[in-house]
C-alpha cells in the first residue's frame, strides 16, 4: 500500500509542476514572437514614431518664434537625410537598370516592358480622369472669386512656355548631348524678344524665338533610357560583356548595402523634417480655410485612386491580398510622406519590395527606377483638380474638348515631371497653356503645395510598387508555363522511348519462341546423337 501510495504521490509529484512548465514555455514562446516581431518592424516602428514625435516637436517649436536663420538649423538634420537619399539616386537608377535590362533577355524585356508602360499610362489616365470627376462634384474654385494671390500675400508665379515646347523638351531630355552633365542639367526652353524689322506704320515688329538652356537638376529621363538600352547592348554582347554586368550587379549591391545603411537614420530625419516644416508655415487656417475644398478634392482623389483603384487593379491581376502587399512596405510610404520625393523614395522601396514583399530582384530593379521617372498617379490627380479649380476661379466654363485636353496633357505630361517636391506645379503650367487658362494663380497651389504633395507622393510610389508587384507575378506565371511545357515535353520524349522500348521488346517475343524452339531442337538432337555415340562406345 505506501509502494502504491509512493507510487501514487510520486505520479501526483510529477505532474503538478506541468502546468507551471507550460505557462512558462507560453510567456517564453510569446516573448520569442513579441521580440522576433519587434526585430523585423523595428524600423517601421521607429519611423512611424520619427513622423509624430516630428508633429508634436514641431508644435512646441512653432511657439518659441525662432528666426529664419533658426529655422534652417532646426532643419538641418532634416536636410542631411534629404542629401543622403539624393546622393544614392544617380548610382542606384543607372546601376539597377544596367543589371536589371541585362540580367532578361530581350523578348521577356520587350514583353515586361510593354506591359509597365501600357500599366503606368492606363493608371495615369484613371487618376486623371477621377481628379477631374471630384473637380467638377466639390466645385472647390466656385464662390472663390475673390481669393487671389495678393490677398494670401503670396508672390505671382507666371509661366509662358509654349506646350509644344513643354513636349519638345521631354523628347530632348530622352537624349541628352552630354551623359556626365545630365546627372545634373536638364534641357529647358525659354524664349528671348527679338527684333526682325519695321512695319508698314514705322512700328517696330518683335518676334519670341525658343532657345535652348540648362537648368539645375538630374535629366532622370535621359538616364534612364541610356541605362535600359545600354544593358540590352551588354547582354548582347554575350560572353565578352559578362564581366561589366558583373560589375555593375556588384556596384547595385553595395549601393543597395548603403540604403540599408542610410534607412537607419531616416526615423531621426524625418522626425526633423516634419518638425521644421510645421515650424515654417505661417497663416495655415486662412489657407486652409481659403482653399479647403481643393486640397480636400485633392487628397479625397488620392485616397480613392491609392485605397481603392489601385489596390483593385492588383487583385484582378494576382489574385491576391492586395493590403498585405502594401503592409511590407510602410517605411517607403513614410520617407515619401515626409520627403515628398518619389526619387528619394526609391532607395528605401526598392529594399522593402525586394526583402518584405519577394518581388525577383531582376523585375524591381527594371520597373521601379522608371516608375519613379514616368508613373506619377497622384500628381495626375491634383494636377487636374488644380486646372478645373483655376477655370472655376476665373468663371471659365471648360467644354468637352478642353476637359479632354486635360486629361491627355495631365496624363502625358506626368512622364516628364520632376520626381522632387513642387516638381508638379510646372505640369500644371503646361497644362493651363493647353486650355488656354492664365497661370499667374499658380502660387496658390504651390501655398498648399506642401500638404498636397504628401499624400500625391504616397499613391505615386504605391502606384509604383504595386506594379512591380504585377510585374513579378505574371513573371512567375511565365516561367510556370515554361517548366509545364518543358515537363510536358520531356513527358512526350519519355512515352516516344518507352514506345520504342515496347515495341522492340515485342518484337523480340514474335521471333523469340521460334529461334528459342529451334534452338532447343538442335540441342534436343545433338544431346541424342550424344547418347547414341555413347551407347555405341559403351558396345
Amino acid at each position: 500500500m505506501e509502494e502504491k501510495k509512493g507510487e501514487i504521490n510520486g505520479h501526483a509529484g510529477h505532474k503538478s509542476p506541468l502546468p507551471a512548465v507550460s505557462i512558462k514555455s507560453e510567456k517564453n514562446s510569446f516573448k520569442d514572437r513579441f521580440m522576433v516581431f519587434l526585430k523585423r518592424n523595428l524600423l517601421v516602428i521607429l519611423t512611424v514614431s520619427g513622423v509624430l514625435v516630428g508633429v508634436g516637436l514641431g508644435m512646441m517649436v512653432r511657439n518659441m518664434n525662432l528666426t529664419r536663420a533658426q529655422m534652417t538649423y532646426f532643419a538641418f538634420p532634416g536636410e542631411m537625410l534629404l542629401r543622403m537619399l539624393k546622393m544614392i539616386i544617380l548610382p542606384l537608377v543607372v546601376c539597377s537598370l544596367i543589371s536589371g535590362a541585362a540580367s532578361l533577355d530581350t523578348r521577356s524585356l520587350g514583353k515586361l516592358g510593354g506591359i509597365a508602360v501600357s500599366y503606368f499610362l492606363v493608371t495615369t489616365l484613371i487618376a486623371s480622369a477621377i481628379g477631374v470627376a471630384l473637380a467638377f462634384i466639390i466645385k472647390p474654385g466656385v464662390g472663390a472669386g475673390a481669393l487671389n494671390t495678393a490677398n494670401l500675400g503670396l508672390e505671382g508665379v507666371s509661366s509662358n512656355k509654349e506646350t509644344a515646347d513643354s513636349f519638345l523638351d521631354l523628347a530632348r531630355n530622352l537624349f541628352p548631348s552630354n551623359l556626365v552633365a545630365a546627372a545634373f542639367r536638364s534641357y529647358v526652353t525659354d524664349y528671348k524678344i527679338i527684333l526682325v524689322g519695321n512695319g508698314t506704320n514705322g512700328t517696330l515688329n518683335y518676334q519670341k524665338v525658343p532657345y535652348g538652356t540648362d537648368s539645375d537638376g538630374m535629366n532622370i529621363l535621359g538616364l534612364v533610357l541610356f541605362a535600359m538600352v545600354f544593358g540590352v547592348a551588354l547582354r548582347k554582347l554575350g560572353a565578352e560583356g559578362e564581366e561589366l554586368i558583373r560589375f555593375f550587379n556588384a556596384f547595385n549591391e553595395a549601393t543597395m548595402v548603403l540604403v540599408s545603411w542610410i534607412m537607419w537614420y531616416v526615423p531621426f530625419g524625418i522626425m526633423f523634417l516634419v518638425g521644421s516644416k510645421i515650424v515654417e508655415m505661417e497663416d495655415v487656417v486662412l489657407l486652409v480655410t481659403s482653399l479647403g475644398k481643393y486640397i480636400f478634392a485633392s487628397i479625397l482623389g488620392h485616397i480613392i485612386h491609392g485605397g481603392v483603384v489601385l489596390p483593385l487593379i492588383y487583385f484582378g491581376f494576382t489574385r491576391t491580398n492586395p493590403f498585405s502587399f502594401l503592409s511590407g512596405l510602410i517605411t517607403p510610404f513614410t520617407t515619401a510622406f515626409a520627403t515628398c520625393s518619389s526619387s528619394a523614395t526609391l532607395p528605401t522601396m526598392m529594399k522593402c519590395v525586394e526583402e518584405n514583399n519577394g518581388v525577383d530582384k531582376r523585375i524591381s530593379r527594371f520597373i521601379l527606377p522608371i516608375g519613379a521617372t514616368v508613373n506619377m498617379d497622384g500628381a495626375a490627380i491634383f494636377q487636374c483638380v488644380a486646372a478645373v479649380f483655376i477655370a472655376q476661379l476665373n468663371n471659365v466654363e471648360l467644354n468637352a474638348g478642353q476637359i479632354f485636353t486635360i486629361l491627355v496633357t495631365a496624363t502625358a505630361s506626368s512622364v516628364g515631371a520632376a520626381g522632387i517636391p513642387a516638381g508638379g506645379i510646372i505640369t500644371i503650367a503646361i497644362i493651363l497653356e493647353a486650355i488656354g487658362l492664365p497661370t499667374h494663380d499658380l502660387s496658390l497651389m504651390l501655398a498648399v503645395d506642401w500638404i498636397v504633395d504628401r499624400t500625391t507622393t504616397v499613391v505615386n510610389v504605391e502606384g509604383d510598387a504595386l506594379g512591380a508587384g504585377i510585374l513579378h507575378h505574371i513573371n512567375e506565371q511565365e516561367i510556370k508555363k515554361q517548366r509545364q511545357q518543358e515537363q510536358h515535353l520531356e513527358e512526350q520524349e519519355l512515352e516516344e522511348v518507352k514506345v520504342e522500348v515496347v515495341a522492340n521488346v515485342r518484337a523480340e517475343e514474335e521471333t523469340s519462341p521460334l529461334v528459342t524452339h529451334q534452338n532447343q531442337g538442335d540441342s534436343s538432337s545433338r544431346e541424342t546423337l550424344d547418347d547414341k555415340d555413347g551407347v555405341e562406345s559403351v558396345l
